[in-house]
């Protein structure tokens, strides 16, 4: 029986992708580049700041350069966390839901912690989380499990008992390897022709609100 929800953050809560690619995009043009579609920057926005400057600069400048670029990469988004970025429709709803049915849920993300908290506290996420795991809170990150296991332990309920819904294949390998049920949200920065059925999910959500009435919370 389903007691917990979890979630990824970027690409799953909350769409990140305006200020992750108009981060990237400053970036592009503080060093006299051409910025890049976001439509172009959306499918690699859940796998972190090291392949988005990758994406924006491995064809401009050697592969030495890349880690100083993706430090002003983060400083740039760090300005505009929270300019436009918003939960995904239909969030609203969803984790109101949880929250009268009495289900808690939780974030667990790569994210930084640095990063993580000025973004929910700005869009009023920071206070109804019952626990929020961010890319540097262990040793271990997702792909790992063990952010996942922690998450679980912090809010006492057993890991096959939660579900974690993310939309990069490290969320699902992670949850598996936690002995959690895993959904995959397809709705948010999947690279096209992706074959999702690799992934080993036990579903797919097309939209959030796919959850309310999705079998693995009604078990």
């Amino acid at each position: 029986m389903i007691e917990a929800v979890l979630f990824d953050l970027d690409g799953t809560l909350i769409d990140t992708a305006p200020d992750m690619g108009g981060a990237l995009n400053n970036l592009l043009i503080e060093e006299n580049l051409a910025p890049l579609p976001l439509d172009f920057i959306r499918p690699y926005v859940s796998q972190g700041g090291l392949v988005l400057t990758q994406l924006g600069f491995s064809e401009h400048v050697a592969e030495a350069e890349i880690e100083p670029l993706r430090q002003r990469f983060l400083q740039h988004y760090r300005a505009i966390v929270a300019h436009d970025s918003a939960l995904f429709d239909g969030f609203e709803q969803l984790l109101q839901h949880l929250q009268d049915q009495g289900t808690p849920w939780g974030i667990v993300t790569n994210k930084p912690e640095w990063l993580t908290t000025p973004l929910l506290e700005q869009l009023d996420l920071d206070e109804n989380t019952a626990v929020v795991i961010c890319g540097d809170t262990l040793k271990q990150r997702k792909p790992h499990p063990m952010p996942l296991i922690v998450a679980a332990e912090t809010i006492g309920i057993a890991c096959e008992n939660c579900v974690y819904i993310g939309d990069d294949k490290r969320d699902i390998v992670a949850g598996i390897a936690a002995n959690m049920k895993t959904l995959i949200a397809a709705y948010g920065y999947i690279e096209e022709h992706t074959n999702l059925d690799d992934w080993r999910a036990d579903g797919v959500i097309q939209h959030p609100l796919d959850l309310l009435t999705h079998p693995l919370l009604k078990q």
